[in-house]
């Protein structure tokens, strides 16, 4: 084999065997504030940074609230997931389910400003946090970022849910069992009045599990596993769908029919 081809086929082989079947999204930093160890508690309005039209209201702040999401009108302590759409509360809810960090091993709620692809930004991780009651034998990594878009227009923003490990799904006091069953987790953003998303798998038991057939790991609407991306312009937010993801077999083959495309191009 040529010299060449050899060190491409080393190179990739090494980026297979180095690269996860499902690489984490969770980005550094966003971590300066905390919300200390607590059960359904949430902060007060936290600046961001710079201006969200979300609907057609202008927001400079939000609620953190420990149970997986921010809400622009009133911090959230509701701890059993609800449908989106029945509500009236504004919310985005990158996992939206009873998260208790009380429990020693779980860490707890951290939020702040930032860059994200050079723009500013504001971030919350719920990073390593357990679930009711102060259970921590499996442990959920989720992150949302706000990132400031005001190059395009103000208020213009996006959205972005970031996963790395989701292991549990329901809490204890919703109906669950060891962080499974019951009322299950949901995912999305809404206006509170008559606009609302939720990502495929929202309430349906194992559906955004490690594993699961709407895994949040490994889905996305952009291509790229474990991220959704949601682009606010002009004060909309339109819905989306799930791309497919490429699986790390896709890559080796991909890697291949280049190599042969190297070996017919010598022959020629």
């Amino acid at each position: 084999m040529p010299k060449q081809n050899c060190l491409l086929a080393g190179i990739v082989l090494c980026a297979l065997a180095t690269s996860p079947a499902v690489a984490g999204q969770v980005v550094s930093g966003f971590n300066a504030n905390m919300l200390p160890r607590n059960d359904d508690g949430s902060t007060g309005p936290v600046d961001i940074g710079f201006s969200l039209n979300f609907f057609g209201t202008t927001y400079t702040q939000v609620y953190v609230n420990n149970n997986g999401n921010v809400t622009f009108d009133g911090p959230l302590a509701t701890f059993t997931p609800f449908p989106l759409l029945n509500t009236a509360a504004k919310i985005i809810a990158p996992f939206f389910a009873d998260v208790d960090t009380t429990g020693e091993g779980s860490q707890v709620v951290t939020y702040g400003t930032g860059t994200f692809d050079g723009r500013p930004a504001f971030g919350v991780n719920w990073v390593n946090v357990g679930y009711f009651a102060g259970r921590f034998d499996k442990l959920n990594s989720f992150q949302l970022l706000l990132v400031d878009r005001s190059d395009i227009a103000i208020g213009d923003a996006d959205i972005i849910f970031n996963y790395d490990r989701i292991e549990w799904e329901t809490g204890d006091a919703s109906d669950g069992s060891n962080g499974l069953g019951g009322s299950s987790a949901r995912a999305g953003w809404s206006n509170g009045v008559d606009r609302s998303f939720e990502l495929p798998g929202s309430a349906v038991n194992g559906a955004f599990l490690d594993g699961g057939p709407n895994a949040l790991i490994s889905s996305s609407n952009v291509n790229q596993a474990g991220r959704w991306i949601f682009a606010v312009r002009g004060g909309e937010v339109p819905p989306s769908e799930p791309l497919p993801v490429p699986e790390p077999a896709s890559l080796a083959l991909l890697a291949l029919g280049l190599l042969g495309l190297g070996f017919a191009r010598r022959q020629v």
